[in-house]
């Protein structure tokens, strides 16, 4: 999943999110790992990480709320956590991240989630594209 933004007056933006599990590629630029807890059956070496965003993850109480209703949940899900990422950790981590895009390198999120689209990730990756 691919998230781009350009315009005349700025640099063009280009988030990607992917499975902390697929393979190192060279597109992928920067890679910072968005999940709060490390992937399991992974070691550092196998990441190829350059960061590791825990702040700008969800809290465990709405990532669990949201784990038990997954498909009825994402709208709402999507409103609590933009909430959490305006306290002051999690929006300066918010700000890293968008600083990393306009670096002029890809930027792409690594989440163990197994299903991309729906996650904290999707939605992290557009808030940092957006302008």
């Amino acid at each position: 999943m691919e998230r781009k933004r350009g315009d005349e007056t700025s640099t063009d933006v280009t988030v990607r999110v992917k499975r902390v599990y697929e393979e190192w590629a060279p597109e992928d630029g920067t890679r910072v790992l968005v999940d709060r807890l490390w992937p399991r059956g992974l070691s550092k070496e196998d990441v190829r990480l350059d960061e590791w965003a825990k702040s700008a993850t969800p809290s465990a109480e709405l990532r669990a709320w949201y784990h038990e209703r997954m498909e009825e949940r994402y709208e709402e899900f999507c409103d609590r956590y933009e909430d959490e990422l305006t306290a002051p950790e999690p929006a300066q981590a918010l700000r890293r991240l968008r600083e990393l895009a306009r670096s002029g390198h890809p930027l792409t999120l690594l989440t163990a989630a197994k299903h991309l689209g729906r996650t904290h990730a999707d939605l992290l990756a557009r808030l940092v594209a957006a302008p």
